[in-house]
């Protein structure tokens, strides 16, 4: 049987990793998880309540298809608490995760064949789905001094009809201010540019707080996730807000590609939305392990790298040390028992003298993790890869 061209995709690099440390642990190995973007604590406990409560009255079945009308006025709520913004919640769409977001979102915007520009290092996934989509991904390079973010001089020779921005990004955790996100949208929107803001780590902000998009203009596509600050990555629940003239074209992809999100998973967001308290402890935590990691990693001799603004990663510049950061996070991952995300992931060309190191999990297990680090690297005084 044939297979399409579309399907002919890389593969999401870090799944990889995760799955070669499940293989270790399962062989007895103690492997401390650096790799994936995963909070180590479950949803908030109320809103696990909330559901065991709704299962015990009554079915959960198909909502509509942009999600429970109650959950949409309560992300619109959000957006007044954390942006001052005054959001209809028409214009709140809720997704099968972030990742439903994008597929809906790509295909809403874009004709196949068109190019869409992405920073680099960025989200290894925009590539995949665009592709995917029979549409042309263009990778962005992003420099040092511009925190890895990109500015209007990037865009100025590129040909695109889209741009998607991540501020908190990933692999980075570096953010974007009022001014460098306004001057973005402003360049994209004097060239008759679709703007895709994936704001998925607001909330994780460890100084100022990130900006949303949808302070500066309507006329852009905003995507999140109860994954991340939220501690959900497993339910698959996330959102987006679209302009209001865009709400039924979406709708009706939303209807046909999905039905409906879960309806466990969003009443779950929705009591979650209220768990302020346990979820700004999980943000504490998040700081302490950050704090952790700036100190450790230069112990170990990760000394080029920059502090994030937000999310809960550091990357960093392992070209002094290797020339191939797939074969050097296999070797840490079977030598050190830790394991750590190549940047390839991120970045196809530069990513070979990159590693993301994630701070998600428990603090205990950043102790363990930074000091199986410095062991491992005080055996490798010629900073070379065996």
């Amino acid at each position: 049987m044939k297979s399409s061209s579309r399907g002919a995709v890389d593969p999401f690099i870090v799944m990889d990793v995760m799955e070669e440390a499940r293989r270790l642990e399962a062989a007895g190995r103690s492997i401390i998880h650096m790799e994936v973007g995963q909070p180590g604590t479950p949803a908030p406990e109320a809103a696990r309540e909330a559901l065991a409560q709704a299962m015990a009255t009554g079915s959960l079945g198909y909502t509509v298809a942009l999600g429970l009308p109650e959950l949409r006025s309560g992300i619109a709520a959000l957006y007044r608490r954390w942006y001052g913004v005054d959001l209809d919640p028409a214009r709140v769409v809720v997704t099968s995760g972030s990742s439903a977001a994008f597929l809906l979102a790509f295909t809403a915007l874009f004709e196949a064949g068109d190019r869409v520009g992405l920073g680099e290092p960025g989200y290894p996934s925009y590539r995949q789905i665009l592709r995917a989509l029979s549409l042309r991904p263009v990778g962005i390079p992003t420099q040092v001094e511009n925190r890895l973010q990109p500015v209007p001089a990037d865009l100025e020779s590129v040909e695109m009809a889209g741009l998607i921005v991540a501020s908190p990004g990933n692999p980075t955790g570096t953010m974007l201010d009022h001014a460098a996100m306004t001057a973005l949208i402003s360049h994209c929107a004097g060239r008759g540019i679709s703007f895709v803001s994936d704001e998925i780590y607001h909330g994780l902000h460890y100084g100022a707080r990130a900006v949303s998009a949808l302070e500066i203009t309507d006329d852009c596509y905003v995507i999140n996730s109860f994954s991340k600050y939220f501690s959900m990555t497993g339910w698959r629940v996330g959102w987006m807000v679209v302009p209001e003239d865009h709400i039924r074209t979406v709708e009706r992809l939303a209807q046909n590609m999905f039905i409906c999100p879960p309806h466990a998973s969003q009443i779950v967001a929705l009591a979650a939305l209220g768990c302020i308290d346990e979820l700004e402890a999980n943000r504490t935590t998040y700081a302490k392990n950050r704090q952790l990691m700036l100190e450790g990693l230069p112990l170990a001799g990760f000394t080029k790298i920059a502090p994030p603004d937000g999310a809960f990663y550091v990357y960093a510049d392992v070209s002094d040390l290797t020339g191939d950061s797939l074969a050097f996070a296999r070797e840490i991952l079977h030598e050190a028992g830790v394991a750590v995300t190549p940047g390839l992931d991120f970045d196809p060309v530069r990513g070979r003298q990159t590693l993301r190191f994630s701070y998600a999990r428990a603090t205990g297990d950043i102790i363990e993790g930074l000091a199986r680090l410095r062991a491992f690297m005080a055996l490798r005084p010629d900073g070379n890869v065996r």
